[in-house]
């Protein structure tokens, strides 16, 4: 069974950079497409961004569309989301998994953006 952990979250201000892994063990995922998804307090887990199994095709939520690219290293099993022009609304805990969410979760990687 494929685990995911996700890490590289902080504290930043409006306006920095951070970049998320997510590490997969377990089972190889060079075969799945993978997107980044994120989750603020009382709302729903959304997906913010999607890359496919090559890297060849990425796609990005309007809201983050020119600020945020999703990158993978199917060597190491990992996939990258390169955060920047962070805003507040950024602020959610991050997670990866399939675009269909086939993966049990991880524990999600948090992500805080101040004004």
């Amino acid at each position: 069974q494929v685990q995911l952990v996700e890490s590289g979250g902080g504290l930043v201000q409006a306006g920095g950079s951070l970049r998320l892994s997510c590490a997969a063990s377990g089972r190889t995922f060079s075969s799945y497409a993978m997107g980044w998804f994120r989750q603020a307090p009382g709302k729903e887990r959304d997906l913010v961004a999607t890359i496919s199994w090559s890297g060849g095709f990425t796609s990005y939520a309007e809201s983050v569309k020119g600020r945020f690219t999703i990158s993978r290293d199917n060597a190491k099993n990992t996939i990258y989301l390169q955060m920047n022009s962070l805003e507040p609304s950024d602020t959610a805990v991050y997670y990866c998994n399939t675009p269909s969410k086939a993966i049990p979760w991880g524990q999600g990687t948090q992500v805080t953006v101040s004004a």
